[in-house]
């Protein structure tokens, strides 16, 4: 038989500013977070933001026939690039730092830890509040450049801590409530903002609620969330280049995790953790128990404390009304390294927990007056 040849031009592939259109990724997730881009002109092929893959409509064939078999050969396509981030306004995201009494995971920290702790990790994780389910939360995703880039919201138990799962998923999105169909959802790590601070090394943990519980307790590391087990992407750890990284997977993903360690991090810089592989029982890992899970067990104050440590007495009012407080120092070390920082605080109008007063920046030259002797 005479061999023929057919081909096809190849059109060229540009994503749908419509995200909605599509309802399903073909990985099989529920599109209402927004997740998948479809390509114009095509269902259901596109890139997931979710589950990382790219699905490509077969768009060239070139076919040959000959007098024993027919043979089909897809050329490969270069993956195409997402667009540039969207961001959420400053208004929008201002709006939801209130109403934490009805907050039902601050609520939960409040029980944990006391009002003055959770004071201090609602402000350093600017946690927010949301009435799209009563009690429900924001975990906003904030960038190193103060950027806004996603709002999560979750709905919590104020007495165990734990997701409301039942009868739906509580999970969704503040450019979803907001109708934004050309957002361009593009993640970064939940608490990226905090690595502004050069000092400390980085843990990294998947749910954002354990890394707001973990920095508490361990107060030596800046706590990062993915915000998914799929969420450790080379494009997000890109802002840790030459930053020691501990990651802390939950039970049963700590092969996955340690094989991407391997691919996206210099080796001599990272550690997995695999204290729950070691420790965990059949029912904990069932469970699927993150680290956060372990550490509520232990009385914050007796976990943070060493036992010989000689309590200093409280400054007079006097000397509150004078000297910065902790609040003001940590502050200042990072709004000297990085202007944006003091930018944010005065567009929020934040003010210090323990004055009620706005936070006083110290100049670089003049923080060491104020560093405590080790």
């Amino acid at each position: 038989m005479k061999e023929h040849i057919y081909t096809e031009p190849l059109p060229p592939l540009k994503f749908d500013r419509n995200r909605f259109r599509v309802k399903h990724c073909p990985c099989g997730k529920s599109n209402k977070d927004g997740k998948f881009s479809p390509y114009i002109g095509h269902e259901a092929k596109g890139f997931c933001h979710s589950c990382g893959e790219t699905f490509l409509p077969e768009l060239t064939k070139v076919e040959q026939w000959n007098s024993t078999e027919r043979k089909i050969d897809k050329p490969q396509l270069a993956k195409p690039q997402p667009n540039a981030a969207s961001f959420i306004s400053y208004e929008t995201f201002k709006a939801s730092l209130k109403a934490y009494e009805a907050n039902c995971f601050v609520q939960y920290l409040n029980e944990l830890f006391g009002v003055e702790v959770t004071s201090e990790l609602v402000k350093k994780y600017f946690i927010g509040s949301s009435r799209h389910w009563q009690g429900a939360t924001v975990f906003w995703q904030i960038d190193k450049n103060g950027k806004i880039r996603a709002g999560k919201i979750m709905l919590y138990s104020p007495t165990t801590g734990k997701r409301i799962q039942e009868p739906f998923n509580h999970i969704d999105w503040v450019h979803s409530l907001l109708k934004m169909p050309e957002f361009e959802l593009r993640q970064c790590f939940f608490g990226e903002h905090l690595l502004i601070d050069k000092t400390k090394p980085v843990a990294i943990v998947e749910s954002e609620k354990t890394a707001v519980i973990a920095s508490a307790y361990k107060p030596e590391f800046i706590w990062l969330a993915t915000g998914g087990k799929e969420g450790l992407k080379a494009e997000k750890c890109s802002v840790l280049a030459g930053r020691t990284v501990k990651l802390f997977p939950d039970l049963n993903c700590f092969d996955k995790w340690s094989a991407i360690a391997k691919k996206i991090f210099n080796p001599s810089l990272v550690e997995v953790d695999d204290l729950l592989e070691r420790k965990a029982t059949e029912a904990e890992r069932k469970q699927q128990f993150d680290i956060a899970d372990y550490l509520v067990k232990f009385d914050l104050e007796a976990f943070t404390k060493p036992k010989a440590e000689q309590l200093t007495p409280p400054p007079s009012v006097q000397e509150v009304s004078i000297l910065p407080t902790k609040e003001d120092l940590q502050y200042s070390k990072m709004a000297n390294r990085n202007p944006h920082v003091e930018m944010l605080v005065s567009k929020l109008g934040l003010v210090s927990a323990t004055t009620g007063k706005p936070l006083i920046k110290v100049p670089a030259n003049e923080l060491e007056k104020f560093e405590q002797p080790n």
